[in-house]
């Protein structure tokens, strides 16, 4: 299905939930709208399936208006993230239901019913009703009973959010390979930016009800038009160090920190002199772990915190106002109040202009991914 949203609008009251935007969904392929907490990705949902009608706007479905005509009239299917099943009905009941409403052969239905319960770890559960179920068996009986309408446009609003890590990794390579054929045009709704980064295909950057950016997601991941898409696609969090360029075309940050910039990133400044560089975690290092090569930025800092996460530390440090995160590889037992030095290549900072928009994107490689 090709869905198209003409400068759509929504508001409840005064309020403005979503602002005027228009998106086309790339057909047959994952579309992943990622934003925080109450950036509008449900109720940007709830318009596409027509849950919701739009204050103001146009909805297309392959080129047809379907603006206001309810969900029931629609080829779709929609699973959020709190699970919604028959409480009477059987886990095999609950999934073979949409098929029934459409008369499908019972023989067609069970063969469909085990197949899909087999890719979602739910056949042991078929017997036994929901409230017999886990939270995240429900969660993936509700998944199934969406997948096996073969709707032409499914809408996914974080169905995976409260599965346990590793059957969350498993689903979602499953549902990769469920999509990859292209018959479904699919909508995948989730606040983290790894997630829409292994899902692939396309992405809608949204924030408090604005559509910020969109783009296939490994564009829109190396080069964010701006610092809040920035902050929405990177986490940890990006490190942003507002500097002064002075005549000679080196940065000066807070603590006389003097970061030298190279050529195709002097010509990006385009005249400005108040910038801000970004930095993600994942291109940070300490100085005590790398060699020093031409081009390295050395921040000496202060460890605030040092969180280890399985194979990975995250370090928190500080140098005056100034907070910085770094992603380090392995087990790094660092103690609080220690000094250490922070080490980047220069070539993969982002620069963002006093509006905060993009002047210049690390080329993939060099610290950008």
């Amino acid at each position: 299905m090709q869905l198209e949203l003409h400068e759509i609008s929504k508001k409840h009251g005064a309020d403005d939930y979503l602002y005027p935007m228009s998106l086309a969904l790339v057909p047959g392929a994952i579309n992943v709208l990622l934003g925080t907490t109450r950036a509008g990705k449900t109720t940007l949902m709830r318009v596409m399936a027509g849950l919701d009608k739009p204050t103001a706007g146009k909805v297309l479905a392959d080129g047809v208006d379907v603006t206001g005509v309810p969900v029931s009239k629609r080829n779709l299917a929609m699973v959020y993230q709190q699970f919604i099943n028959y409480p009477a009905f059987s886990v095999y009941d609950n999934m073979a239901s949409p098929l029934r409403l459409r008369k499908v052969p019972e023989a067609q239905i069970r063969e469909k019913v085990l197949a899909l319960a087999e890719r979602l770890h739910i056949t042991p559960y078929l017997e036994r009703t929901p409230g017999e179920l886990s939270g995240g068996q429900q969660q993936r009986t509700a998944l199934g009973r969406a997948l096996i309408k073969d709707a032409s446009l499914l809408l996914l609003d974080e169905p995976l959010v409260n599965l346990d890590y590793k059957l969350r990794e498993e689903l979602r390579r499953e549902l990769t390979e469920l999509f990859s054929s292209g018959s479904t045009t699919v909508v995948y709704a989730t606040t983290e930016p790894l997630e829409a980064l292994q899902l692939g295909g396309h992405v809608a950057v949204l924030h408090e009800g604005r559509l910020l950016q969109q783009g296939p997601t490994l564009d829109v991941f190396n080069a964010p038009n701006s610092i809040e898409v920035a902050r929405t696609f990177s986490d940890p969090p990006i490190n942003l160090l507002p500097v002064q360029i002075d005549a000679q075309g080196v940065a000066q940050a807070e603590g006389g920190l003097a970061i030298s910039l190279n050529a195709e990133q002097q010509a990006a400044l385009a005249g400005q002199r108040s910038v801000t560089l970004g930095v993600r975690a994942h291109s940070l290092q300490l100085a005590s772990s790398v060699a020093s090569a031409p081009g390295t930025l050395a921040i000496p800092a202060t460890v605030d915190l040092a969180e280890i996460s399985g194979s990975e530390t995250y370090v928190h440090a500080r140098r005056g106002a100034l907070s910085l995160v770094a992603q380090l590889s392995g087990v790094h037992d660092m103690e609080i109040g220690s000094d250490c030095t922070m080490v980047c290549q220069s070539a993969a900072l982002f620069i963002f202009g006093a509006d905060g928009k993009l002047l210049f994107a690390p080329q993939s490689g060099k610290g950008g991914q």
